[in-house]
């Protein structure tokens, strides 16, 4: 085996990315747009939530009602009537319809139990799942000051201190961006390799390689190092301009030594598509295992859900999947800032799983080329 040989390859694979238009716009938008959109979209929690609001009553507990529901959580109600509301929820929108019936007012200082009846547009999955704690608690919150005639400061016997350490804003877009990233290094390094070496397949460049003075090995890290370089690179760039830059996310942690992660990720998961594309032959096929596998690599890695909430069966399979350490080093370098003596477990897990997909790789290669 040749070190010459192995970077001659590396070029010609690079040259060959180089002419793919939709690979270079593959990776292009998923290591940019896809990052920012990710980040921006990721808060489940209530935005900007539209809500009307039919008023019969015409009281005072009806206009604090009213005027208690306001941005960020809220746009401003608007004031309908009541043969309008089903007619605007169908259409789309309102999220939120509060119906405050006649005589309201009355009934509460009564001491009777009116109603207050809600309708929750449930198509807005994320919005309505926490909408309607929201507005029960709005609506709840002023009429029991309404009925003190103040506001109550709610008072509780012990006063608990929140510290929220790595992320103070609690800003779920944090996340989003690192998350993404983590993703798409597993991604687009599995389909690179996969489509590099499908690709010869197809053009019939293979039989051209047999027939040369180089050795399987060397075609196989050949398309490891220059498809792992180049979204190497690219993970770099969106860590530092997109996240560190456009979307001001802080990073506590040493970049170079998430790099380092990244590369020893990209070692697994390229041998990982090399794999897959051996086994599947053609691009349609290969599109179809990865589906199964980047699926579960990225749900079960704890990169969306933690891994404490899953079943400890599936937490101990997932520990031979290079994306669970990854995920574990990744969040724990970058957010909390972690040094190499806390991360070194996970380093060298990833070697020692990319050191058995490359045999296992190496194996099927060799056989796929005979």
């Amino acid at each position: 085996m040749r070190g010459a040989n192995i970077y001659q390859l590396g070029i010609k694979e690079m040259r060959g990315l180089l002419r793919d238009p939709m690979l270079l716009i593959l990776i292009v938008y998923s290591f940019t747009i896809s990052i920012y959109t990710a980040s921006k979209a990721m808060p489940e929690t209530l935005n900007n939530a539209a809500i009307a609001i039919v008023d019969e009553d015409r009281s005072p507990v009806a206009t604090r009602i009213i005027s208690a529901f306001y941005p960020p959580y809220f746009l401003r109600p608007e004031l309908i009537t009541q043969s309008q509301m089903d007619a605007r929820m169908d259409a789309g929108h309102d999220t939120f319809a509060l119906d405050i019936p006649p005589n309201f007012q009355r009934d509460l200082l009564a001491g009777r139990a009116p109603t207050i009846q809600l309708n929750v547009d449930a198509t807005r999955m994320s919005q309505a799942f926490t909408g309607g704690g929201y507005v029960q608690s709005i609506v709840s919150g002023e009429v029991t000051d309404f009925l003190n005639r103040y506001r109550s400061s709610g008072v509780l016997p012990i006063d608990l201190v929140l510290r929220a350490r790595f992320n103070q804003e609690l800003n779920k877009g944090w996340f989003g961006a690192i998350t993404n990233i983590i993703t798409s290094i597993t991604m687009l390094s599995i389909i690179l390799t996969g489509a590099a070496l499908i690709r010869e397949r197809e053009h019939g460049t293979i039989e051209h390689l047999l027939v040369m003075p180089i050795t399987p090995t060397e075609i196989m890290l050949s398309k490891i190092w220059s498809m792992g370089l180049v979204v190497l690179v690219a993970s770099a760039f969106s860590l530092v301009f997109i996240v560190q830059g456009l979307l001001a996310v802080p990073i506590e942690g040493s970049i170079s030594l998430f790099l380092l992660g990244a590369a020893l990720q990209l070692f697994a998961t390229t041998c990982m598509g090399i794999f897959l594309a051996t086994v599947a032959g053609t691009m349609p096929q290969f599109g179809l295992l990865l589906m199964l596998v980047l699926l579960p690599l990225q749900v079960l890695s704890g990169a969306t859900t933690p891994r404490e909430s899953m079943p400890e069966v599936i937490q101990n399979i997932m520990l031979a999947a290079p994306n669970t350490h990854f995920v574990i080093l990744a969040q724990a370098v970058l957010f909390r800032g972690a040094g190499l003596s806390v991360v070194w477990p996970q380093l060298a897990a990833l070697l020692a799983i990319g050191g058995v997909l490359f045999y296992f790789s190496l194996q099927r290669f060799r056989s796929f080329l005979r």
